[in-house]
């Protein structure tokens, strides 16, 4: 049986991870809403915290995710609430949600090899190749979105509302 806390962690990564990506698709068209950002911005840091509320003995790979995860939404968090994305926080903004929302999909696809039949069939100690070409192919996904997202934003200027509003 899964726990209330199981289905409220699952539940609040499926939100970072869905409003993380309408974020960056945001930064590829060159727009942005305030109000995605803060909920991409809660939900992935409540997801890393959450994940510290289950019984552990000892510490795990998903613990030092989480640790970098939260590092670089700190500095994420910073970039955006108290630098208003002036200079090069802007560029910190984009890297630090591209890298964010990339752990949090990252330990999505390791409890999905865990926990689905088919998929841990595939890889049952997650060191066989389908299991490391998918992580592969996931890194490299991302650091396209992030350079592409990087690229698409660099010429806008501090104090403009196009496409990332530095906040008041």
């Amino acid at each position: 049986m899964i726990s209330l806390l199981t289905w409220g962690h699952v539940l609040i990564s499926l939100a970072g991870i869905a409003a993380g990506f309408l974020v960056v698709f945001e930064f590829l068209v060159r727009r942005s809403s305030p109000r995605m950002i803060a909920v991409f911005l809660a939900t992935t840091t409540a997801t890393s915290a959450t994940g510290y509320l289950f019984p552990a003995t000892r510490f795990l790979p998903s613990h030092a995710v989480g640790i970098v995860s939260l590092l670089v939404l700190a500095a994420t968090i910073y970039a955006y609430y108290r630098r208003h994305l002036a200079g090069g926080w802007r560029k910190v903004f984009i890297i630090g949600s591209v890298v964010a929302l990339y752990l949090n999909v990252f330990v999505a696809v390791v409890q999905s090899f865990m926990k689905t039949p088919a998929l841990k069939a595939l890889a049952p100690t997650q060191s066989e190749a389908p299991f490391k070409t998918t992580q592969l192919v996931l890194l490299v996904v991302f650091i396209v979105l992030g350079i592409a997202s990087v690229l698409r934003n660099r010429d806008v200027a501090t104090n403009s509302d196009h496409p990332l509003p530095a906040l008041s």
